[in-house]
C-alpha cells in the first residue's frame, strides 16, 4: 500500500508500529476469495444457516433502559485464555472507580454497576492495543470491552489469513470466559457484567470475524454488532437468529476492503441497521489515533451501543446527529 494523501477528517500519519497492521490486511481479500460468500459450512460440519427471511425476528430484544450519563475512569487487565491449544490472551478495558479522564489504569477497582460487554476483534497483523483510543472511550461510556489477540492473525504471528474463519469460535469462547468472571469469587469484575447485553465489534479481518458471529457461527448471546471496514467473504451473509442491530463503518477510499464489498454485506443485514460512510476515509487509520474522524466514529458508535445494549431511547435520537457532524461522514439510517 503506497502513501495516500488524506483530506479533512482523516488521519494522515501512521506510526511505524501500526503500519504493518494495515499493510498485512491487504492479503485478506486474496486469502478469502476462494471461499463462498454465502455457502461456507460451519466448522461442526452442519449445513449453513437458513436465509434471513426465515431466521430473523423483526425487532431487537434488549429491553428499554437508560445508559449511564457520567463518564468513568477506565481500568485495564489481561486474561490468559486458551481454546484447545489456541492461545487467546485477552485485554479487558472496563469502567473503573475514581476520577474519569487520563490513561487506563492497570488492574484498577471496577466502578459500581452492571455493564454490558463488547467483544472486539482486531485486524490482520494488529493487536488490541492498536485500538486503545477507541476502546477506552467505549469503556469510559459504561461498557466492558474484551479484545482477544488471535493466534495466527495478530502482529508477529504467521498471518494465516484463512484462520480468520476460526476466529468467531475464538470470540465465543473468550465471551464464555469473560462472562464467567461475573460469578467468580474474588474477581474484580464479580457482579459487574451484564451477560444479557452483549455486542461484537471488529475491524477488517476482525470485521469478517464479527459478521461471522451473526451468520455461519451465530452466537445467540449477541444483541448488536459494529463492523469497521469489514466484508462477508468466507462467512457469508445468511444472517440468522434473533434480530441484532448492526452499525457498519467504512471509508469510501478504502484501499484494502473495497467500500462496495462492505456495503454489499450491509445491504444483506435483515435487522435494524445503519452505515456510517467516510467519503475521505481509507482502511482505518482514523481508528488508531485521535482526530476529528475518530471523534465522529467513537461518538456515533457509543450512542449506538447505548441504544442497542442499554435500550436508551435518547441515545437513539443522538446517533444521526453525531454521525453527520461536519463533512466527515454520511449516514444511512435504518435503525
Amino acid at each position: 500500500m503506497g502513501s495516500r494523501p488524506t483530506g479533512q477528517g482523516t488521519i494522515g500519519f501512521m506510526s511505524r508500529r501500526v503500519t504493518p497492521a494495515l499493510l498485512a490486511s491487504a492479503v485478506l481479500m486474496a486469502g478469502l476469495v476462494g471461499c463462498s460468500a454465502d455457502t461456507h459450512p460451519s466448522r461442526s460440519g452442519q449445513a449453513p444457516p437458513v436465509e434471513p427471511s426465515a431466521a430473523a425476528t423483526p425487532t431487537p430484544q434488549v429491553p428499554a433502559g437508560a445508559a449511564p450519563k457520567n463518564t468513568f475512569a477506565v481500568g485495564v487487565r489481561q486474561l490468559k485464555l486458551d481454546r484447545d491449544g489456541r492461545a487467546l490472551p485477552t485485554t479487558l478495558w472496563y469502567p473503573a472507580a475514581g476520577q474519569s479522564g487520563g490513561a487506563a489504569k492497570r488492574s484498577a477497582a471496577a466502578a459500581q454497576g452492571r455493564f454490558p460487554v463488547v467483544m472486539f476483534s482486531h485486524g490482520l497483523g494488529g493487536r488490541p492495543d492498536d485500538y486503545a483510543t477507541l476502546l477506552t472511550r467505549w469503556a469510559a461510556a459504561g461498557f466492558v470491552v474484551a479484545a482477544p489477540t488471535f493466534p495466527h492473525t495478530s502482529r508477529g504471528a504467521d498471518n494465516n489469513v484463512l484462520d480468520v474463519l476460526n476466529q468467531p469460535a475464538d470470540v465465543s469462547y473468550a465471551l464464555d470466559q469473560v462472562l464467567a468472571l461475573d460469578g467468580k469469587a474474588g474477581d474484580a469484575l464479580r457482579g459487574r457484567l451484564d451477560g444479557e447485553r452483549v455486542a461484537a465489534a471488529g475491524h477488517s479481518a476482525g470485521g469478517v470475524t464479527t459478521i461471522g458471529l451473526f451468520t455461519a457461527s451465530r452466537d445467540e448471546r449477541l444483541d448488536a454488532g459494529v463492523v469497521f471496514a469489514g466484508t462477508a467473504l468466507g462467512v457469508g451473509t445468511a444472517f440468522a437468529g434473533t434480530a441484532a442491530p448492526q452499525l457498519f463503518v467504512h471509508g469510501e477510499l478504502d484501499e484494502v476492503v473495497e467500500y462496495a464489498a462492505g456495503k454489499a454485506a450491509y445491504d444483506k443485514v435483515p435487522w435494524p441497521k445503519a452505515m456510517l460512510s467516510l467519503p475521505k476515509g481509507d482502511h482505518g487509520r482514523a481508528l488508531l489515533s485521535d482526530g476529528a474522524t475518530l471523534r465522529v466514529v467513537s461518538d456515533t458508535s457509543v450512542e449506538f451501543l447505548r441504544w442497542s445494549l442499554y435500550g436508551d431511547a435518547d441515545a437513539r435520537k443522538r446517533i444521526s446527529t453525531d454521525a453527520t457532524r461536519g463533512d466527515i461522514a454520511t449516514f444511512d439510517d435504518h435503525l
